[in-house]
């Protein structure tokens, strides 16, 4: 299995944009896995590492550790290969495992947010759309790209917690439902809706004068 460690191949790779795209494809890799086949898992690791480093990059925002968490959380998902039960897409289930690891990661190293939300504070009696509901409109990751708003952007996501910063970008990087972000994350939808209205709101805040220059 193998990773690889340069830069470069980010851009050399495709990336799908449907979360559960390809998941006859990966059923089928994922029974060969089982079976024992290495180089059906590595097939895998391909397919997915870009993603997966992106994802974890933009929580621990060093290249080199998300490569070294990236390559953790691929040798945890072949060691638990066997118990993949193919109830959810593989895509999902591998990027539970990597937010997992790249949180354990985050939290040893202490690194956390401070306290700007309790999920204690039940929000799992919502509706997506009540008024209550995190909101819809997007947060200007995506329009704006390079240069210091893009440093500005990245500086706020990283005061968030590690809980916070997972929800976040699985949202409005990998644009994923509430559901497919609770199964991910392994937690309740209203917690996802709690995390996100309070993330939201701390990156508001901390981004004001970026949403008024919009």
């Amino acid at each position: 299995m193998q990773l690889g460690t340069a830069s470069s191949d980010l851009s050399k790779e495709g990336v799908s944009s449907s979360p559960a795209g390809g998941e006859p494809e990966d059923y089928d890799l994922v029974r060969r896995c089982q079976g024992g086949d290495d180089k059906a898992f590595d097939e895998l690791v391909t397919k997915y590492r870009t993603r997966v480093f992106a994802m974890i990059y933009h929580l621990v925002h060093n290249e080199q550790d998300a490569w070294d968490l990236a390559q953790d959380g691929f040798f945890k998902a072949w060691k638990s290969i066997d118990r993949f039960r193919f109830q959810s897409s593989f895509y999902t289930w591998l990027y539970r495992i990597m937010t997992n690891v790249a949180i354990d990661s985050l939290r040893k190293k202490q690194i956390t947010g401070g306290q700007e939300f309790d999920d204690t504070i039940s929000l799992h009696d919502m509706e997506p759309g009540s008024d209550l509901a995190p909101k819809s409109e997007p947060l200007p990751i995506q329009k704006l790209e390079r240069g210091e708003v893009r440093a500005r952007i990245d500086a706020a996501i990283a005061k968030l917690s590690p809980e916070h910063r997972t929800v976040i970008l699985l949202k409005e990087m990998e644009d994923l439902q509430y559901h497919e972000i609770a199964e991910t994350v392994g937690c309740s939808i209203g917690t996802v809706m709690s995390r996100l209205f309070y993330a939201r709101k701390k990156l508001q805040t901390l981004l004001k004068d970026v949403y008024e220059n919009l």
